[in-house]
């Protein structure tokens, strides 16, 4: 038999035990609001059993854990998502800055529709979409009227102002290129850090279980640092029997045990194309998630090639209608000079004699000619004029397509980026289901184990009675 100090002991553990359950639905209360946390129990179980004559008799319970209600599946699920929606975000975030740039109703001309946006889908009043179609109704104007000088005027300006529009998208998306490649490289700076930050979260961790038990905060902690890298770079990581997580991004281990093996590097791959290797090692590293694969993919995806049509465009633009004006002759006579300067849409430009004096434009097919508008017409027709440098397109055709492949691609990316999103918000659900805090259930542990610790106060109070009256016998 246990006796009065046995059952003055089991009374003793069971005041342990409740307020243990008490402690641990406190910390699930105070920690609701906190995004890593993962909700806590108590295991507890029964007291070694002690043999009597009228067979083993229990000696109360003891709390033998505390245990973190986590799904690993889900983690290392909401672990992946995370980088695949990180990705999306950070190309449709680089695309949508590219469509203001270009300042069209991106979504029409996705879609093919006829006629250029009539103005842009960030608030600006006409897309060069409009200022080409505006150019060649210039030459018309020209072509109606080739000896007065409003005319030639309006049409220099309008050429100027398509020139300008070239130039300030390139410098744009130049922009933003070099923004990215800032990206690149300061998301490389904070993966490195929380590679740090795990890795001395495995020492803690690994320092705090030698004795027994989970360290659950500084895992939750831990857990919480593996998310944020995720978003950054698509991470592989395992965790070991003593604890700790091994981490490796792109196929090389960075963080294994307490220690960094290695860290991440921004580099200059050339032509101010920055790529991720590993610093010590070398090693070019082929990201395939996270916003610094995203950047990357922005810039060398989309951008790129919006930035390779529109160069085209304008070079094209340039060279066909120079060809034509050099063969004109202005009101006094000149010839062969060209209409704009310039290669590409970074350059372009009017030819300053040109604006200097109107009278210069050649509009004319003879010299001595100034009602002739011969030239002015076909320069006017280049509008509907088919254009080998072009694949056989149009300029407006060109630019439309030019449009619609940055629409298309911009449309991956927000399809995606919600698609990735919903796939989040069911993960996260999943996770709630068995991490998260129900302030209802804590309640009401909070109650059921408070009334347990005034039933096992009884036991001792009872005990405490019935020595009293043993002692006064």
């Amino acid at each position: 038999m246990l006796g009065l100090f046995g059952i003055l002991n089991l009374g003793a553990r069971a005041l342990q035990t409740q307020r243990a359950g008490v402690e641990v639905a406190g910390q699930n209360i105070a920690n609701v609001n906190n995004p890593a946390y993962a909700r806590q129990r108590i295991n507890i179980e029964t007291g070694v059993s002690l043999p009597t004559a009228a067979g083993p008799e229990g000696t109360g319970a003891n709390v033998v854990s505390i245990q973190q209600l986590r799904d690993i599946f889900v983690d290392g699920s909401m672990q992946n998502e995370l980088s695949v929606g990180s990705y999306w975000n950070t190309q449709q975030q680089a695309l949508e800055f590219a469509q203001g740039s270009l300042g069209e109703f991106i979504d029409r001309q996705a879609q093919g529709l006829s006629g250029s946006a009539s103005a842009g889908a960030t608030g600006a009043a006409q897309g060069l979409g409009d200022q080409l179609s505006g150019l060649f109704n210039a030459f018309q104007a020209v072509a109606t009227s080739p000896s007065t000088m409003p005319e030639r005027q309006a049409l220099l300006a309008q050429a100027q102002t398509v020139a300008s529009r070239f130039n300030q998208i390139s410098s744009q998306l130049s922009s933003l290129r070099s923004n990215l490649n800032t990206s690149i490289s300061n998301d490389v700076d904070s993966a490195n850090k929380l590679l740090g930050d795990v890795a001395n979260l495995n020492q803690q961790i690994h320092a705090a279980e030698a004795g027994g038990g989970m360290a659950n905060d500084l895992r939750d902690l831990r857990q919480q640092k593996l998310e944020e890298l995720s978003q950054l770079a698509n991470i592989q990581s395992s965790t070991a029997s003593d604890g700790t997580v091994t981490v490796s991004i792109g196929g090389a281990t960075l963080v294994s045990g307490h220690q960094v093996q290695d860290t991440l590097q921004a580099y200059d791959a050339g032509g101010g194309q920055v790529l991720v290797r590993t610093k010590t090692g070398g090693t070019a590293l082929t990201l395939t998630g996270g916003s610094i694969k995203g950047a990357i993919d922005a810039r060398d995806g989309g951008l790129a090639t919006l930035q390779t049509n529109l160069n085209t465009l304008a070079s094209n633009l340039i060279t066909t209608v120079n060809n034509v004006h050099r063969t004109g002759f202005g009101l006094n006579g000149t010839t062969g000079a060209d209409f704009f300067t310039g290669t590409d849409a970074a350059s372009m430009g009017v030819n300053s004699a040109l604006t200097n004096d109107p009278s210069l434009i050649q509009a004319a097919g003879a010299a001595g000619s100034p009602g002739d508008n011969t030239v002015a017409l076909a320069l006017a027709r280049l509008a509907t004029q088919s254009v080998a440098g072009l694949g056989n397109q149009t300029f407006s055709g060109a630019y439309s397509q030019a449009v619609a492949s940055l629409g298309q691609s911009l449309n991956d990316a927000n399809t995606q980026s919600a698609n990735s999103s919903a796939v989040q918000n069911m993960l996260s659900q999943q996770r709630d289901a068995v991490s998260g805090v129900s302030l209802d259930e804590e309640m009401s542990d909070l109650m059921r184990f408070q009334q347990a610790y005034a039933a096992s106060a009884r036991i001792v109070t009872t005990v405490d009675t019935m020595l009293d009256t043993l002692i006064k016998m």
